[in-house]
């Protein structure tokens, strides 16, 4: 199989430069063969004509070479940068994909080989590509946290309290003839539910990472006819919704990804809520309610022109719910605890907005303590507790032994120490190309 792979960096399209990444035992010889020098000055920025592989020009740009083992794979890297019309790196691709051992590379294959040669754990390489994705200002500091080990050195910290415990466990079956001192017992089966305790008190932290990552999820509820859609409309600051006057215009869920305080806000306009026999509207007021259950934070609005507080809309009362009285310009009204805006003239708006805003904050803010930012994180962690649980009841010390090794392997998974093929290809697939 060919070694050596190489992708653009930057995007596709025009631009004033784009950067192609090459890794890999071969990536030397693109430079030999394109810009005609046999031994580069490692990480220095060589402005040269990069001519075709039968003597052609080609274009004129920046090459810098990046010997291994200091380089970002671990691997010789060379970089190319050249202009960034499309016709320069369509021909640059095809040259290098004429050379021996050169390949296109696949989505995430350049972190991938930096997680194998040990550039990075698992985590990091998670955290960059959250970096990349991310679009709020709390994303970017959540991912550039957790890139920069966070995590990592969190669950190296635990792994290493078990290699410690698990070495008391095997010192004395390798030497069956003595017992175990009670107060030696005591003091690891002490260490154990501490650490059993600390992880379940991670993990009780209300998914802020995950949510963080996705998006804080608010979903709009109401009879039809109240303003649902053009509430939505005025929060995203645009026409995403359609606004008619005739009951049930809203049939599936639309959802608008907002900016807000810095935090990923997804807020979703649903069907108006009523009985109804006609089965497509019938559908969507049953995905209304469906959506309504996982929400972060329900926006339940009603026409303060008719009185309606304890319509359907109610049978979400103990969650996180905004009650939002619309028609403000029509009627004015007294309710307890309940916000009055205009949808029609934009009056209430800001208040809206600014008690979204104060809910995602108390929900999603960074603590000191790094959140756990992915499911496969929190999966492996409850396998872990449930081992430590198991060797507190084990009846021998070999199954205690057992159940240890079980933790810190579902810990190892979490950074990448015990490497799963099958897991690696999940992680990585989602990855860009040249990255």
């Amino acid at each position: 199989m060919k070694e050596t792979i190489f992708a653009p960096a930057t995007a596709p399209g025009k631009a004033g430069v784009s950067v192609l990444r090459i890794s890999g035992r071969s990536a030397l010889k693109a430079i030999q063969k394109m810009v005609g020098i046999e031994n580069p000055v490692p990480r220095q920025a060589l402005y040269k004509k990069i001519k075709t592989l039968d003597g052609a020009d080609l274009d004129e740009g920046i090459v810098i070479y990046f010997p291994c083992p200091n380089s970002f794979t671990g691997e010789d890297v060379v970089e190319f940068q050249t202009h960034g019309g499309r016709a320069v790196l369509n021909k640059l691709l095809e040259e290098l994909a004429k050379m021996d051992d050169f390949r296109f590379a696949e989505r995430g294959e350049f972190t991938r080989r930096a997680v194998e040669n040990g550039k990075m754990d698992l985590t990091a390489a998670e955290g960059m590509a959250d970096l990349i994705n991310a679009e709020t200002e709390q994303q970017r500091r959540q991912a550039l946290r957790q890139m920069d080990g966070a995590l990592a050195k969190k669950y190296e910290t635990w792994r290493q309290n078990l290699v410690h415990l698990l070495a008391w466990i095997e010192a004395y079956i390798d030497f069956p003839e003595e017992e175990v001192p009670s107060s030696v017992a005591d003091q690891i089966k002490e260490k154990i539910i501490s650490l059993k305790n600390e992880i379940n008190q991670h993990l009780m932290d209300g998914k802020r990472g995950e949510r963080l990552r996705e998006g804080f999820q608010i979903v709009i509820i109401g009879e039809p006819n109240v303003g649902k859609s053009s509430l939505m409309n005025r929060l995203a600051a645009k026409d995403v919704a359609i606004v008619s006057s005739t009951a049930g215009t809203t049939r599936d869920i639309i959802e608008v990804r907002m900016d807000i305080k810095g935090y990923p806000v997804v807020i979703c306009d649903t069907a108006g809520l009523r009985e109804t026999t006609e089965e497509i509207e019938a559908e969507g007021v049953r995905r209304a309610k469906l959506k309504a259950e996982d929400a972060d934070l329900i926006l339940a609005v009603y026409d303060v022109t008719k009185n309606n507080i304890d319509s359907e809309t109610n049978l979400f009362q103990g969650r996180n719910v905004l009650k939002i009285m619309n028609k403000k310009d029509r009627v004015s009204a007294d309710y307890r605890d309940c916000l009055f805006i205009s949808a029609k003239t934009g009056e209430g708006i800001d208040e809206v907005l600014d008690k979204i805003g104060k809910y995602v904050e108390d929900a999603l803010s960074l603590k000191e303590e790094p959140s756990l930012t992915r499911l496969r994180h929190r999966e492996s962690l409850v396998e872990c507790v449930e081992s430590l649980e198991h060797s507190l009841i084990a009846p021998e010390l070999e199954l205690a032994a057992e159940d240890l090794r079980l933790s810190m392997r579902c810990l190892g998974k979490i950074t990448g120490q015990v490497q799963v093929e099958e897991l690696l290809d999940v992680i990585f697939k989602d990855f860009c190309i040249g990255k």
